[in-house]
C-alpha cells in the first residue's frame, strides 16, 4: 500500500478587486458543493455576487453557475483541491495570495488564476509528484505557464527525454541556416526576410535541411544545430 501526491505551493500578487473575486469564487464553490442548496438558493446567491462576477462567469441555460463550473474537469463535482490564503492589502493596494496543497488541482488552479488574476499574468508555477514509498515512476514534476491567451504545461519526463535526445544527436532541436559577417557576426535564414536574427530563424528538420535549396549570399551559408537553450 502506498500513497501518491501531487504537491505545489506558490504565491502571486493581485489587486484588491482580484482578491475579492477569488474569495467570492471560493465561497461559491463551497455553496455549489452543498447538495442541499436548491436552485432558488443558487439563483439568489448568483444575483448577490454582482455584475463583475456575472461578466466573468456567465450563466448557462441550465445553471446560473454554468460559467464557473467550466473551471472543473467534472462540473458535477466541483472542488478546489488546494488551499488559498490571502494577506492584508499593502499600501499600494496589492494582496499576496498563496496556493498550496498535497493533492493539488493543477488544471483548476491554472484556470482560476487565468480568469481571476489577470494583473499577475503571465504567471507560472511548479508542481511535484512523489510517493511515500520508493516506487519507480512515482517521482517527477512539472510546470504551468498561464497567459491571457492560453495555458501551457511541461513535465520533467518531457524535459529529460529532450535532454537525452540532445546528448545522442546535436540536431535534436533542428537546424538553422547561417552566414557569417565580419561586422555583425552570424545571421540566420527565414523565408520572409532572408538572413536575420536568430529569433526569426526558420528551424529545419534534418530532412528539410537536406532538401533545401541554399540561397546565394556573400558568404557560404552553413547548417548549424539549433542552440538547445532556445528550444525546450
Amino acid at each position: 500500500m502506498s500513497n501518491s501526491y501531487t504537491k505545489a505551493a506558490f504565491d502571486l500578487t493581485v489587486t484588491v478587486a482580484e482578491a475579492d473575486m477569488l474569495r467570492r469564487v471560493i465561497a461559491t464553490v463551497e455553496l455549489i458543493d452543498d447538495t442541499e442548496a436548491g436552485i432558488d438558493v443558487r439563483e439568489a446567491h448568483y444575483t448577490s455576487l454582482g455584475p463583475d462576477f456575472a461578466a466573468l462567469f456567465p450563466r448557462s441555460d441550465e445553471d446560473p453557475f454554468g460559467g464557473l463550473l467550466d473551471l472543473f474537469e467534472d462540473p458535477q463535482y466541483p472542488y478546489l483541491d488546494f488551499d488559498v490564503a490571502f494577506s492584508e492589502a499593502d499600501q499600494l493596494g496589492r494582496v499576496l495570495v498563496t496556493f498550496s496543497g498535497e493533492q493539488f488541482g493543477i488544471d483548476v488552479a491554472a484556470r482560476l488564476i487565468q480568469h481571476c488574476a489577470r494583473s499577475a499574468l503571465p504567471f507560472g508555477f511548479e508542481w511535484a509528484s512523489d510517493c511515500d514509498r520508493l516506487r519507480i515512476g512515482e517521482f517527477g514534476g512539472g510546470y504551468v505557464v498561464i497567459s491571457e491567451h492560453g495555458i501551457s504545461y511541461g513535465h520533467t519526463t518531457q524535459l529529460l527525454d529532450r535532454a537525452i535526445a540532445r546528448a545522442r544527436d546535436e540536431g535534436a532541436d533542428g537546424f538553422v541556416l547561417a552566414i557569417r559577417d565580419p561586422q555583425h557576426g552570424l545571421s540566420f535564414w527565414n523565408d520572409d526576410t532572408g538572413f536575420d536574427r536568430l529569433s526569426r530563424a526558420r528551424v529545419f528538420s534534418e530532412a528539410e535541411a537536406a532538401n533545401h535549396n541554399v540561397p546565394l549570399a556573400h558568404d557560404q551559408p552553413e547548417w548549424l544545430a539549433m542552440p538547445e537553450p532556445l528550444r525546450l
